[in-house]
């Protein structure tokens, strides 16, 4: 199993990685009011060449890049400080970062985590949802179902969502008070086919609500009170919690879904598959049905996971991360509602697992064991990489990102991450303000280093060569060479 070959894999990197955090281990017993406090902050080492941020050329196939940016070595860092300033020397707020908690259960794989209410919860292969006070992951309580593993989580306001190895979706009402934790299930998605009721002219219908393989993402309109669940089955269903009842089926893709994401300003639906295309979707105006208004194909990749960047007013960022290792986005046209493809973010080596996108910063997470810290600059579709963490000792799976607020006042961001490795990991990340004496060069240096559009009508473009380009991932490379096209390692 691929999980298995990454697991050798991390052996090789031990020694080179006491930098981390120290692991500590919990028995399955404990409680908590007996969880050992966290481990101190750890001090993280980088690189010193920055990423290269870049544009593609679909129709010829081939990459351009923009310039490098010089760099010059940063101070080691004050041994009585736990932060860590990242390396990144751009005309853009530097970014501190350091880990505050790293988490380590018998629980095997963690494939989820989703944040909400003061509350983080994780589902793994061991069928346990684990919900950890946020910020310093005290463990609040535990519950299992029989359902096998828990593959998607979503959390909305007091209810949590869980998909399972039976290809049906929990619904749970979480209660957090401060002594107590409860989590109620409250239905299955489709619901259970009552003993006393006898087969009907609708029972084909009913079998058609149900997914035939793995459910590995879910997205929920708020506005409309609607459940996406995507499926390796290739198709996505619509749930309307109010009744608990599939309004739609879509054939959505031509090989497994990966990630669906939902725009909550107009309601939009986004889809990505192993087949290398990420979709958008529209639904029917008066109904319940949707239809597919864009497809979105730059490359022969898989794609794995989506994130969405609100950008008032009345437009958006799409991002897409995908098995080259490039993540690639479009910005929606403020009148037209458009998706144009704005570029690449060239930088991790493997593939892109995971993406989370929050105010202007975007999070990655890479089959190459990093998360990568992204800015958007304001304004424009320039993009910037601040920061590269060395997360986990095997591939990084999910992650989730929250805002730290005390009082009131917001302090920063708080992103929490998974891997292989069976780690669970806690950053806590704040920008800076740029210095004072580099805010009158700030326009200059940006209008000269951002991406401009390509003319991809003249067949004579100048490409231009870099020494970083990225590697394939290894493990699809291998799928690729026995003949299992575009199929994700990781599922």
């Amino acid at each position: 199993m691929e999980e298995q070959q990454y697991k050798m894999r991390s052996k090789s990197r031990s020694n080179n990685n006491n930098h981390l955090c120290n692991l500590f281990e919990e028995e399955e017993t404990s409680t908590a009011h007996n969880i050992p406090p966290p481990p101190p902050p750890c001090m993280i080492s980088f690189k010193s060449q920055p990423p290269q941020i870049i544009s593609y050329d679909h129709r010829h196939d081939n990459l351009l890049y923009s310039p490098t940016r010089s760099s010059t070595p940063l101070p080691p860092p004050s041994p009585d400080s736990p932060w860590t300033l990242s390396p990144h020397h751009t005309p853009s707020p530097s970014l501190l970062h350091h880990c505050i908690a790293s988490l380590h259960r018998h629980d095997g794989i963690i494939f989820s985590i989703a944040a909400a209410k003061g509350l983080v919860f994780t589902g793994s292969e061991s069928s346990r949802v684990r919900a950890w006070r946020q910020p310093d992951c005290t463990e609040r309580g535990c519950f299992k179902s029989t359902s096998g593993e828990v593959r998607a989580i979503l959390a909305r306001g007091n209810m949590l969502f869980t998909s399972h190895k039976d290809r049906k979706v929990r619904v749970w009402n979480i209660t957090a008070a401060p002594e107590n934790f409860q989590a109620k299930k409250l239905t299955n998605l489709p619901r259970n086919r009552s003993i006393f009721k006898f087969p009907s002219g609708g029972s084909g219908r009913r079998r058609n609500n149900r997914h035939k393989d793995c459910i590995s993402c879910m997205a929920y309109n708020h506005a409309e009170g609607l459940l996406y669940t995507g499926s390796y089955d290739r198709t996505v269903k619509v749930w309307r919690i109010s009744d608990s009842r599939c309004v739609d089926s879509i054939a959505a893709h031509d090989d497994h879904i990966n990630a669906v994401v939902v725009n909550q300003d107009d309601g939009c639906v986004f889809t990505c598959s192993s087949d290398g295309s990420v979709k958008i979707w529209r639904r029917v105006y008066g109904q319940s049905s949707h239809t597919l208004t864009m497809t979105l194909k730059f490359q022969p990749s898989p794609v794995n996971a989506l994130a969405i960047s609100p950008s008032p007013p009345n437009s958006c960022f799409l991002y897409s991360g995908s098995s080259d290792g490039f993540i690639n986005f479009w910005e929606k046209e403020k009148m037209s509602g458009r998706y144009n493809h704005g570029g690449f973010l060239q930088g991790h080596r493997f593939s892109v697992l995971c993406l989370v996108a929050i105010e202007k910063l975007l999070f990655s997470g890479s089959e190459d064991t990093t998360i990568r810290v992204w800015r958007r600059e304001e304004g424009s579709c320039f993009h910037e990489c601040m920061a590269v963490l060395d997360a986990h000792r095997g591939p990084v799976k999910c992650l989730a990102a929250t805002l730290e607020i005390e009082k009131v006042v917001v302090m920063g961001f708080l992103v929490y991450s998974s891997g292989l490795d069976q780690t669970f990991k806690v950053w806590r990340i704040k920008v800076l303000p740029p210095p004072e004496e580099e805010k009158s060069n700030h326009h200059h240096h940006h209008h000269r280093q951002r991406v401009e559009p390509i003319d991809t009508t003249h067949h004579d473009l100048k490409i231009t060569e870099y020494e970083m380009s990225p590697v394939l991932s290894p493990s699809w490379v291998e799928k690729k060479l026995q003949g299992g096209d575009n199929t994700n390692p990781f599922h």
